[in-house]
């Protein structure tokens, strides 16, 4: 089976060198990719604390590991780095609205039903599928810094995912193959 390429796609393909003068272009070029939505959370001595996240993959199934990234110049930073366990909520299509309540100058933990678990990290009942981590190891990667948590207990349920891309939510719409 010989696969071709549409004329028109090629035809307004952008090539480029990402550097500084091209950081809008690269930036469109890495939210082509849809990804799930996370609320990742933890404690810190002032209280629980939360994020939006959409850099979680799944690493290793035995042991069981995950990773997610925060931004070196996130608020935040700093003390997700420095928690020992934190816990990763996938979000379904319907929670739009949990996942603006952890962005920048969202709600956070105000007015939300949660719960701590044995290690004292704040859960959120009703996601998608939670993973509940210890710390496993940290690597510097640029202006992120990777986390890697071993799964210490995971959660899930059935629904459809929050999805992002390119600077929007939606949600997975399947195909059936003919």
């Amino acid at each position: 089976m010989m696969i071709t390429a549409d004329t028109a796609s090629i035809s307004s393909e952008q090539i480029f060198i990402p550097d500084a003068s091209t950081a809008r272009h690269y930036r469109n070029a890495l939210g082509a990719f849809t990804t799930g939505v996370t609320v990742v959370t933890a404690t810190t001595p002032d209280g629980p604390i939360g994020m939006t996240v959409n850099s979680f993959t799944s690493v290793s199934l035995d042991p069981p590991l995950v990773l997610w990234s925060p931004a070196k110049s996130s608020s935040r930073h700093a003390a997700f780095t420095a928690a020992g366990h934190f816990a990763i909520h996938v979000l379904s299509a319907d929670q739009d609205l949990l996942s603006a309540r952890f962005t920048r100058g969202g709600l956070g933990f105000e007015e939300l039903f949660w719960n701590h678990n044995h290690e004292g990290v704040p859960v959120i009942p009703g996601t998608l599928a939670r993973f509940e981590c210890e710390l496993s190891s940290m690597h510097d990667a640029g202006d992120h810094t990777l986390i890697l948590g071993r799964v210490l207990r995971a959660a899930h349920r059935e629904g459809d995912p929050l999805c992002f891309s390119r600077g929007t939510f939606g949600r997975f719409a399947s195909t059936t193959s003919q």
